[in-house]
């Protein structure tokens, strides 16, 4: 009887057809192996119950902020418990930035870092002469109507975090214990930020990444530049949209690169799968320098190692949209990871929008979104 892997994904480009195409050549290496992919969308993606996934599926792709309730609850299998020293060494060196050390905790790793992602600067070449250096820069492209960026209300409180994250002095000084950040910094931080999206369209209110990337990409757009929204590398190879997008680093604020916040996903083998042996092989081959070379980044996939992001062909076929944004991704920022930050993330940009929309209130603002970071530690989520 054929074993069978069921997994969980989420509904892009990006993410199922290179699982798929993964998957595919794993059952013809293993006779007798079935791993089927069924997709989420991005909402559900960033929001669904973990527990619930993990109860259903063998294989579960997630992001890093799961990891507090993930090592708290136990319905993950820590890697150290499934995958060789050597091979969680080699990711620990190997993953592109941070990917690898997000999803750790007490020592201990929920997930394999499979992709890699994290807010690029990207632009038309064909209708952008100089691309921007300075924050300076992108606020003056954005008053003559030239930029748009993912301002919908999880990716503003993000965007927020970013500014914190690139104004602090030392990153210790972030996620404190009753304060995101020293109140200065993000008075600074909502202030700046809140500067350059009143500057641009206010349909930037509603966009996530990809919307921005269509709209960026397609014919007639005035939107011909974004400072920072999550890298979808699809946008970037030829014949996925009308136009191909390039990349840029992002620019520095008072003369420091912007510090984003690292997104990605990784790959975890739930406590409830009955055919681990099959899971972790699946794993080991999914996060091969061999296949996050070839075949995950051919059909769309965004590894999550650092050998990809170098690789000149794997470069080629997305217009270098990886050698074009690594210091970006190599200086990013963690998210929270506590038990709770969900709560958080959920609640934050509904805080953030009033201030936002209309310049009034910034430190009535600041106090509701400290409140609220201080209640989601103090209400730790249970299985």
């Amino acid at each position: 009887m054929d074993v069978v892997l069921n997994g969980m994904t989420w509904d892009h480009s990006r993410a199922y057809p290179p699982l798929v195409a993964v998957s595919q050549r794993f059952e013809e290496l293993h006779p007798g192996v079935k791993v089927n992919w069924v997709k989420r969308s991005l909402a559900d993606f960033e929001n669904y119950p973990v527990e619930e996934l993990a109860a259903k599926y063998d294989l579960i792709i997630l992001d890093h902020p799961w990891t507090g309730f993930v090592t708290d609850s136990g319905v993950i299998h820590f890697t150290e418990e499934l995958y060789p020293p050597e091979m969680l060494d080699y990711l620990s060196k190997g993953s592109i930035g941070a990917s690898y050390e997000s999803y750790e905790m007490d020592g201990r790793h929920i997930a394999l870092p499979v992709d890699g992602a994290t807010p690029i600067a990207s632009y038309r070449a064909d209708l952008l002469d100089k691309v921007p250096a300075t924050w300076e820069d992108v606020l003056d492209l954005a008053k003559k109507g030239k930029v748009l960026f993912a301002g919908s209300r999880l990716y503003t409180f993000l965007d927020f975090l970013m500014m914190c994250a690139t104004i602090v002095e030392k990153k210790s000084d972030l996620y404190q214990p009753e304060l995101l950040a020293p109140m200065d910094v993000q008075r600074e931080a909502l202030a700046s930020y809140r500067e350059l999206i009143a500057l641009c369209p206010s349909r930037t209110y509603s966009m996530d990444p990809i919307a921005v990337y269509e709209e960026m990409s397609r014919d007639g757009t005035n939107a011909v530049y974004c400072p920072f929204a999550y890298g979808y590398v699809n946008y970037f190879r030829r014949g996925y949209s009308s136009h191909v997008l390039t990349p840029a680093e992002v620019v520095t604020y008072r003369g420091k690169m912007l510090s984003t916040i690292l997104g990605g996903t990784g790959l975890a083998v739930s406590r409830k799968c009955k055919s681990l042996d099959a899971a972790v092989a699946f794993s080991q081959y999914a996060l091969s320098e061999t296949v996050q070379t070839t075949i995950y980044p051919d059909a769309g996939g965004q590894p999550g190692i650092k050998a990809a992001w170098v690789d000149p062909e794997v470069n080629r076929a997305a217009n270098n949209f990886y050698s074009g944004t690594m210091k970006t991704i190599g200086n990013s920022t963690i998210r929270p990871r506590y038990n709770g930050y969900y709560r958080l993330q959920d609640n934050a940009g509904a805080v953030l929008y009033n201030y936002l929309t209309t310049g009034q209130g910034l430190d009535k603002t600041l106090d509701e979104l400290n409140a609220l970071y201080r209640d989601s530690k103090a209400h730790p989520r249970s299985k």
